[in-house]
C-alpha cells in the first residue's frame, strides 16, 4: 500500500535516519510541546500553520543549537544574526512538508493535539510521553516548547513565515 502523502516513501523502505529522526511521535512531541507553552504564555491556542516553522527550526542541530536562551531576543534581530541558518531555512522547511503533515495526522489520532473551534492547535503531551532528560530528542523537544513561548510575541503568523521568507 502506497504512502497518502508525496515525499513519503513506505517505513520498510526508509532509512534508519529517517525513520528515527523524521517519525511522526517525534513530530507529535514537537507541535505538542509548542502548542501547550504558546497556550500558557498566550491564553490561547496556537495557530496550526506555525507547526510548519517550528519543525524545521528544532530539527536541524545548527539552528537548534543557535537558538537564543530567552524569550527576550527578537525573532528578526536573531534571524539577521544567522545568515547562514536563515539561507538554508526555506529548503529545510519545503522537504520537511510531507513528514510535518504525517505528524499532523498522527498526534490528531493519538490525541495529542487537538483542535479548537477556531482552528487553533491545543497541545497536550502526556507525561508517559515526554523524553527523557538527555539526548537529542529532549533537546528537540525543549526547543520546541521555546519556540511556542518565542513565537506568541510575534502577533501574524504571516509575518514569521516572512521573516524566514517562505509562504504557507
Amino acid at each position: 500500500m502506497a504512502n497518502s502523502l508525496p515525499g513519503l516513501s513506505e517505513w520498510d523502505s526508509r532509512s534508519p535516519v529517517v525513520a528515527t529522526m523524521l517519525n511522526p511521535a517525534l513530530f507529535a512531541a514537537i507541535f505538542a510541546a509548542s502548542a501547550e507553552e504558546y497556550e500558557r504564555r498566550a491564553g490561547k491556542s496556537m495557530p496550526w500553520e506555525l507547526v510548519f516553522i517550528i519543525a524545521p527550526l528544532v530539527l536541524h542541530h545548527d539552528t537548534r543549537a543557535a537558538l537564543p536562551r530567552t524569550t527576550a531576543s527578537h525573532l528578526s534581530a536573531w534571524i539577521a544574526n544567522h545568515p547562514t541558518i536563515h539561507a538554508g531555512f526555506p529548503e529545510r522547511a519545503k522537504t520537511m512538508v510531507p513528514h510535518v503533515k504525517e505528524g499532523l495526522r498522527f498526534a490528531l489520532r493519538e490525541g495529542v493535539i487537538d483542535v479548537d473551534e477556531a482552528g487553533f492547535f491545543k497541545g497536550s503531551l502526556p507525561a508517559k510521553a515526554r523524553p527523557a532528560n538527555t539526548g537529542d530528542v529532549r533537546d528537540i523537544v525543549r526547543a520546541a516548547a521555546f519556540l511556542g513561548r518565542w513565537l506568541t510575541k510575534i502577533e501574524r503568523s504571516s509575518t514569521v513565515y516572512g521573516y524566514f521568507g517562505v509562504t504557507p
